[in-house]
């Protein structure tokens, strides 16, 4: 029996509600009837966080891409958002959608981020990438004292969600005067809700730069993501229905001995993690 002929678009397009993104996408595919009910508002209003307008209007987003963004379909709101995202606070925050999922996910820019002697240009020097998602990312030059720190409030992620955060960054392409140098040791990462220490959070040991790919234990090591940057995670945090605050997060590496440089930072983001 053919149940588009039986059972009206509407309940169509309740069943597919009930589903993910991924197979409502999948079940356009299936008939003429499926697909009109996989693309309604109906459908992929269910999909999108009921807060995102709010999260990008009160925000110093552009008031252009805000009204292109009111004017589609919820459908193609959905694909924007999982695609480029919106860039907001003067280009330092990306606000973008898991495309599995449909849960918040946020990139805090280099620029919104608290980064020990950031403004002393014989240390980092700030400049544009093409690869970069923000106006400008962070290059270390040198340092003795590295430290990057940063929060973001939690009510802007996606409730009853595990995050995990991730330092983005690549080296520098070395050479005679600028070289990769201190990241081959081992720098401490940390994450939870702010206070006078991480409350309940947890820390972690990260290699940036390690000699080889072979496995250490209790180490956590950079993947490459496929778009010109690499990525570690430092730390995983939950985030409950309610919860309020910042969660705070740093990696660092204070060893005055060890000189470190070469390193670019573009930020930390923050990716809900998709029970499979």
């Amino acid at each position: 029996m053919d149940i588009t002929k039986v059972l009206p678009e509407e309940c169509l397009s309740l069943i597919v509600s009930l589903t993910s993104p991924r197979d409502a996408c999948r079940s356009s595919l299936v008939s003429h009837s499926f697909r009109l009910a996989a693309d309604s508002d109906a459908v992929w209003d269910r999909f999108l966080p009921s807060d995102w307008l709010q999260n990008i209007s009160d925000s110093d987003s552009d008031l252009s891409s805000v009204q292109e963004l009111s004017s589609l379909s919820s459908k193609q709101i959905f694909l924007r958002l999982c695609g480029n995202g919106v860039l907001l606070n003067n280009g330092t925050l990306l606000f973008s959608l898991g495309k599995e999922s449909g849960k918040k996910l946020y990139v805090i820019g280099a620029r919104r981020l608290a980064i020990s002697w950031g403004d002393t240009p014989s240390y980092w020097k700030w400049k544009s990438l093409q690869e970069s998602r923000f106006p400008e990312v962070a290059e270390l030059k040198i340092v003795w004292w590295f430290e990057v720190k940063g929060k973001i409030e939690s009510k802007l992620l996606s409730p009853n969600t595990t995050y995990a955060a991730y330092l983005v960054f690549k080296f520098i392409n070395s050479t005679a005067y600028n070289r990769i140098v201190g990241f081959d040791r081992r720098v401490q990462a940390g994450i939870g809700y702010e206070g006078t220490v991480l409350l309940g959070g947890q820390k972690r040991k990260v290699l940036l730069d390690p000699p080889t790919k072979k496995k250490r234990k209790k180490v956590h090591v950079p993947r490459d993501r496929g778009d010109g940057w690499k990525e570690v995670e430092i730390g995983r945090i939950f985030i409950e229905d309610g919860d309020d605050g910042n969660v705070a997060f740093y990696v660092q590496e204070l060893n005055p001995h060890n000189s470190k440089g070469g390193l670019i930072i573009e930020g930390i983001e923050f990716r809900p993690q998709v029970s499979r």
